[in-house]
């Protein structure tokens, strides 16, 4: 790369020749492309498989997701960070953790926060939690890359010296096994059980407490978000943490009205070796389930059904899925890179949201019992709200199970 001064005439002024920028950071795919940029966060070198996500908003959110964990997010939105980063929109469960995406791909150089929630720069932020990212990159191209190709395996590496082996990171790209049959929600569930009770987040308020709770959900830590959480408690309910271990045993002990069954990383079939026989039990006792992405999938599995890679998966805040339950369509967010195989679900399973971009399955439920699933995030508020009354049908469920009488799923305003 390289510049030169000019005035406003066109003409040189001080010319010192040409100055070469030497690259800081790099992402090297498994094919040996050698993509080249602007390091910034965490120095040093990891291998994930590269993503692309079309959010306009939420990179923050995004970034913290633990079922980004092993991923590299290209962001198709140019500019990143000019909003900074702050304690309140964080959505692992620990922060000391630092689950969630291990590199970051933008377009844009990031720049000086604005806005009245900053509390840090996202580049200092990005350090702070081992993120390693990269500026500069024409992330246009990189999607259609991963379009055409499918999710490729990388190395991203970062280097402020700009001192590469770049045989080595070829070799390394090459090498290393990609998502299918990795467990990862064993490395970002809780390592205990935990009770929450933090409600969503208010404008000028912040978050409020659930200090009078109607009913107690059990929510299966796979890699969730804590908005989840957030809208649970709001409804009314006190919610215990289990991780991703947990038996049915375990879950049964704390006598739930309700089950939740959580996001997270990973291959669902790998997950599932431990947590499908559990999720087999739970359906069993009637006691009204729900589950979102991972969960949705590994429900699935314990019900007969299969999962499967998907070429290029689905990442962003603008999906438009159709609830074929109501005949309604919502736009929704997706973080998945496996999906459900509704062609293999067994009688008494019914498909009841698909994706309008390509008719991938997004729920399911069983007939005749309170267990449902959906594949999107209904508590990542880009429609901002279209998707809420899922946790409303959630509750609803437990209501009937009660003798309770129900409540409408949606807003008069929805």
């Amino acid at each position: 790369m390289t510049t030169n001064t000019t005035t406003d005439a066109g003409t040189s002024s001080k010319t010192a020749g040409w100055t070469e920028f030497k690259p800081t950071a790099l992402l090297v795919l498994a094919d040996g492309t050698v993509i080249e940029g602007k390091g910034l966060g965490a120095t040093g070198s990891c291998e994930a498989e590269v993503c692309f996500n079309t959010a306009l908003t939420g990179y923050e959110e995004i970034l913290t997701d633990p079922s980004y964990a092993g991923q590299i997010v290209t962001f198709t939105f140019p500019h990143i960070g000019n909003v900074g980063t702050n304690k309140e929109d964080i959505e692992d469960l620990t922060p000391a953790n630092r689950a969630g995406a291990v590199g970051a791909i933008f377009k844009a150089d990031v720049t000086a926060p604005s806005s009245y929630r900053a509390a840090d720069h996202l580049d200092h932020w990005l350090k702070a939690r081992g993120v390693i990212a990269l500026a500069g990159v024409d992330t246009r191209a990189l999607t259609v890359l991963i379009r055409e190709k499918g999710m490729p395996n990388a190395v991203i590496a970062h280097d402020p010296d700009g001192t590469f082996d770049i045989p080595a990171l070829k070799k390394r790209a090459a090498a290393w096994h990609g998502l299918l049959d990795l467990d990862l929600a064993k490395d970002v569930t809780s390592g205990q059980s935990s009770v929450w009770t933090e409600k969503p987040w208010v404008w000028n308020e912040g978050f409020d407490e659930q200090t009078a709770p109607e009913f107690h959900v059990v929510a299966i830590d796979y890699g969730i978000k804590r908005n989840i959480l957030r809208l649970i408690a709001g409804l009314g309910a006190k919610v215990t943490i289990l991780p991703a271990s947990a038996t049915a045993e375990d879950v049964l002990a704390h006598k739930p009205d309700g089950i939740f069954l959580s996001n997270g990383p990973g291959d669902p079939a790998a997950t599932g070796k431990y947590a499908v026989p559990a999720i087999k039990e739970l359906i069993k006792t009637d006691i009204p389930v729900f589950g979102i992405c991972l969960g949705h999938q590994m429900l699935a599995l314990a019900l007969g059904g299969d999962t499967k890679k998907m070429h290029q998966g689905h990442h962003g805040a603008n999906h438009p899925v159709r609830d074929d339950t109501t005949g309604k369509v919502e736009i929704v967010s997706m973080n998945h890179g496996f999906a459900v195989d509704a062609e293999s679900f067994p009688d008494g399973v019914e498909e009841t949201h698909i994706s309008l971009f390509d008719g991938s399955n997004c729920g399911l439920r069983v007939v005749g019992r309170p267990v449902f699933s959906v594949q999107h995030h209904p508590e990542a508020s880009p429609g901002p709200q279209d998707s809420h009354y899922l946790f409303r049908r959630f509750f609803n469920l437990i209501r009937e199970s009660k003798g309770m009488e129900t409540l409408p799923e949606r807003d008069h305003a929805a």
